[in-house]
C-alpha cells in the first residue's frame, strides 16, 4: 500500500502550497491513502474550522489529523463530532469531543489512523507509554495496518514511542515542532518512523510565522502574540511509505520536501 502524510499545515501559505503542491506528489506517488495533519489550517494558524476540513478532503485528503492547538480555534465544537475524517488526540478524557482513531478501507485492506499527544511540554493528556500499548493491542485485532500521528514536542519521547511500537504499527510520524528532522528509517521490526515530518507553510518564516514576532518573544521575554508568515516562498514538507499488505509493516520510506526554490523532492535516499 502507498500512504502519503503531509505535515502540519500552517495558515494561508500553508493552505496554498498544499493546493498547489499536492497535485504533483499524487502523480508523482500515486497514494492509495493521503493524511494531512491540518491543527494549525485556520488562517491564524490555530485550529481549524468546518470550512477548511472540507477543503481538505476536497483536495484530495483521506483523514484530517490535529494536535493539542486544534482546541485553540472554537469552532471545531460545532463540527467535530460530525466529521468523520477528523482525527483530535486519542489521550484525552472519554468526555473529549471527537475521535482518536479513523479506521478507512483502502480496496480490501483497512487502516487505523490514530492521533496522539507526547507527555513533555505538551500539558495534561493520558501518559501515551502507558495508554497507547493497549490501544494498540485492541486495534490489531481488527486490523494491522496502523499510522500514529505522534504529536509530541522532543525528538527523544518520539524515538521511544516508536520503539515501544515497533512491528506494532505501520508508521509512527511525529509532528508538531515544524522542523523535519533528517532521521526517516524504518525500525528492526517494521515500523517506519520519523521524528518530525515538517510543516506545508512559509518557507522564510520560524514554523509558518513571522520571524519578528518570535524573535521579540527570545529578545524580550515578554510574550508577544505570533502572527503567521503571509509573503515570500512557501514549502510543503511530508512523507512517502510502501508498505506490506499481507503484514501492515513498511518496506520503503521517502521524506518529502517541496518548496518555490527547489520544486523537486529532496534528494535523499531511500529506505527500503
Amino acid at each position: 500500500m502507498k500512504i502519503l502524510f503531509i505535515g502540519d499545515v500552517v495558515a494561508k501559505k500553508g493552505q496554498e502550497a498544499l493546493q498547489q503542491y499536492l497535485p504533483e506528489l499524487k502523480q508523482k506517488y500515486k497514494p492509495q491513502l493521503t493524511i494531512v495533519n491540518g491543527e494549525n489550517i485556520a488562517e491564524n494558524g490555530k485550529g481549524i474550522n468546518e470550512k477548511l476540513y472540507k477543503w481538505l478532503l476536497n483536495l484530495g485528503a483521506d483523514v484530517v489529523t490535529l494536535g493539542n492547538h486544534a482546541w485553540d480555534n472554537r469552532e471545531i465544537y460545532e463540527f467535530i463530532e460530525t466529521a468523520h475524517c477528523l482525527v483530535r488526540p486519542i489521550n484525552l478524557p472519554k468526555t473529549t469531543a471527537g475521535q482518536g482513531i479513523h479506521y478507512v478501507k483502502v480496496n480490501e485492506v483497512e487502516v487505523a489512523i490514530i492521533n496522539a499527544l507526547g507527555s513533555v511540554f505538551m500539558g495534561p493528556n493520558i501518559d501515551p507509554f502507558q495508554y497507547l500499548p493497549d490501544v494498540i493491542s485492541e486495534v490489531r485485532k481488527r486490523t494491522s495496518h496502523i499510522i500514529l500521528d505522534f504529536h509530541a514536542e522532543t525528538t527523544s519521547e518520539k524515538q521511544a514511542i516508536s520503539w515501544l511500537l515497533d512491528g506494532q504499527v505501520t508508521a509512527v510520524f511525529g509532528t508538531h515542532t515544524h522542523v523535519q528532522t533528517n532521521d526517516a528509517r524504518i525500525l528492526p521490526k517494521g515500523t517506519a518512523f520519523m521524528s518530525d515530518v515538517g510543516m506545508t507553510g512559509a518557507l522564510n518564516s520560524i514554523i509558518g510565522f513571522k520571524p519578528s514576532d518570535v524573535l521579540k518573544r527570545f529578545t524580550t521575554q515578554l510574550p508577544h502574540r505570533l502572527e503567521p508568515e503571509t509573503t515570500g516562498p512557501m514549502m510543503l514538507s511530508g512523507v512517502f511509505i510502501e508498505t506490506e499488505n499481507s503484514t501492515g509493516l513498511t518496506k520503503k520510506i521517502e521524506p518529502i520536501t517541496i518548496s518555490e526554490l527547489r520544486t523537486a523532492t529532496t534528494n535523499r535516499r531511500k529506505f527500503e
